[in-house]
């Protein structure tokens, strides 16, 4: 069952959504060479805090940091750490925010320093194959159109999707129905509703789309270990255009 959610309660996951985008622009500024992880993780804790939010993603089915800092090969769930930052690193942050009982989710990925042609096109590919999915997330559609036209616009680009993890509904819950593939045929799947509010995240590898969790019972990397980058922004179905609430 796919929820509907009612302008008031868009309206409190719109606010966390703010929360969430002001907390990924300082972010970005504070990812440099030499940073450690982990001072990432407190700067987000602390920003999202002061504005009366929570970080939705501590304690969530006992995972330890605030943040995910997921470095290079590292696809997502990456646990803050003392691991410093190096020029040349391809980094995904993804947050949660809780506001007032509900939820909002985005993440990006940050290429530090000189990073090489092939991160650069990862990174751009990514990016455009989110917003290539959210121009399909519209009342009448169909929810596999978002699915297929992320995984065509990675693929004509010489890019894998990431197939054992999905995009989400969200709202009361983190994580709801439906689960969104960032791969599929078109015109399947739940036909889109105005007021669905939807995670869409695509996770690109420049290798295979197999992945593998590390011994931290956390961290997914690429099983061939070649660079991997993730992009995600929570939004509203309407009946044309899907309003990003984490911009």
């Amino acid at each position: 069952m796919i929820a509907i959610r009612s302008d008031a309660e868009i309206g409190q996951i719109r606010k966390a959504g703010q929360i969430l985008s002001q907390t990924l622009k300082k972010l970005r500024s504070c990812t440099k060479e030499g940073v450690e992880t982990r001072e990432l993780d407190a700067i987000a804790r602390e920003e999202i805090l002061k504005r009366n939010a929570y970080p939705a993603f501590k304690g969530y089915r006992g995972y330890p940091g605030n943040i995910c800092v997921s470095l290079n090969e590292a696809v997502v769930h990456g646990i803050p750490s003392d691991r410093k930052i190096r020029s040349g690193d391809v980094v995904s942050i993804d947050i949660g925010v809780k506001f007032r009982d509900y939820f909002a989710d985005a993440a990006i990925t940050i290429g530090v320093g000189s990073i090489s042609d092939t991160a650069k096109r990862l990174i751009d590919t990514t990016e455009k194959s989110l917003y290539l999915g959210i121009e399909n997330a519209v009342s009448g559609r169909h929810l596999s159109d978002i699915s297929s036209s992320v995984q065509a616009f990675v693929e004509s680009n010489g890019f894998n999707v990431v197939r054992a993890l999905v995009g989400h509904g969200i709202g009361k819950e983190l994580h709801e129905e439906p689960e969104i593939p960032n791969y599929g045929k078109p015109g399947s799947g739940p036909v889109l509703k105005t007021g669905m509010v939807l995670a869409i995240e695509p996770m690109v590898n420049t290798g295979s789309f197999d992945v593998e969790v590390l011994d931290d019972g956390w961290t997914i990397v690429t099983k061939d270990r070649r660079l991997s980058a993730h992009f995600e922004h929570t939004i509203v179905v309407h009946d044309k255009k899907a309003e990003i609430l984490t911009r």
